[in-house]
């Protein structure tokens, strides 16, 4: 991951050396050798991926002229950071750090997450009261992806009740691989822990407008920014309301930098009934040197 940018750049190469200085573990020694154990632990998981999207953004800057930035829940950062709104070293600092304390957050493993896939939002609304009333537990929707993708988070428990419940509407549930309830008060404790760093941090104007998870709307400001993030890990991400703020606000090519897929595939979603038929939407993935070479508006 982010392994061949970083071998044709000293630059990328000696940003993956800097999140290792900050976050203390052997990142390209977990990604370039693909230990998959090490891989999936948020604590390594979060530094090394801000690296690849902030390395993918400084090669394809000058190249494109944004009208703004988006990032989903952890993504958040490596957009504020593109804006110019956070340094790249701050940036790494607040993952590697917010990585370290949501893995150490629910240390016996009580909460837990599901996607729910085909229902729509009142649907997913029935069954999360459902399962919170029926099982004693907290539940909450997390992640608004789509309309018809939404995150469930809470205990355990009531997880697994409401991918059951998901199944007798005709969805699906689908529990996730993750070491928590994320972006839910189960965060609470880590979110205050994090706070200090956060406000610590030199928060700058955007060169173009960033769109914030809590309530999908653009930010102009740092400190607007800032506010924001003091309740990101512990606030749903409103990625649906953001991508139609984005279409409203004029955007209509959506460029994603990552190591694959993931939010592109939610544009056509988001926008369906919304966007003018006329509209000719664009989506492109760059994740790699080879399609950063090829890439062109």
């Amino acid at each position: 991951m982010g392994r061949d940018l970083a071998e044709a750049s000293s630059e990328a190469m000696n940003l993956w050396k800097q999140a290792e200085r900050i976050s203390g573990l052997p990142l390209r020694e977990i990604y370039w050798e693909d230990d998959e154990a090490a891989m999936s632990d948020t604590r390594a998981l979060q530094p090394a991926l801000t690296v690849v999207n902030c390395n993918l953004w400084r090669e394809a800057a000058g190249r494109v002229s944004p009208c703004g930035a988006a990032g989903h829940s952890l993504g958040e950062f490596s957009a504020l950071a593109a804006a110019g709104v956070l340094s790249p070293e701050n940036v790494l600092e607040i993952t590697a750090l917010r990585g370290r304390l949501m893995a150490e957050a629910d240390p016996e493993g009580n909460g837990g997450m599901a996607a729910l896939l085909k229902l729509d939002e009142p649907r997913v609304a029935e069954i999360v009261a459902e399962a919170a009333a029926e099982s004693g537990e907290m539940l909450l929707t997390a992640n608004y992806n789509t309309p018809a993708q939404l995150v469930v988070s809470g205990a355990k428990s009531a997880v697994a009740l409401a991918c059951r419940k998901a199944k007798e509407r005709k969805g699906r549930g689908i529990e996730l691989k993750v070491s928590g309830a994320f972006h839910s008060p189960m965060m609470e404790e880590a979110n205050k822990e994090l706070a200090p760093l956060l406000r610590k941090a030199v928060w700058r104007k955007p060169r173009f407008p960033v769109y914030c998870n809590q309530h999908g709307k653009a930010v102009h400001d740092g400190e607007s920014a800032r506010e924001s993030l003091l309740r990101q890990m512990v606030s749903p991400v409103r990625w649906i309301e953001t991508v139609r703020n984005q279409y409203a606000n004029g955007a209509r090519f959506w460029l994603e930098l990552g190591p694959k897929a993931v939010l592109g595939k939610m544009v056509a979603p988001c926008l369906n009934g919304i966007a003018v038929g006329s509209d000719a939407l664009r989506v492109e993935l760059v994740s790699t040197l080879e399609s950063l070479t090829a890439f062109s508006l």
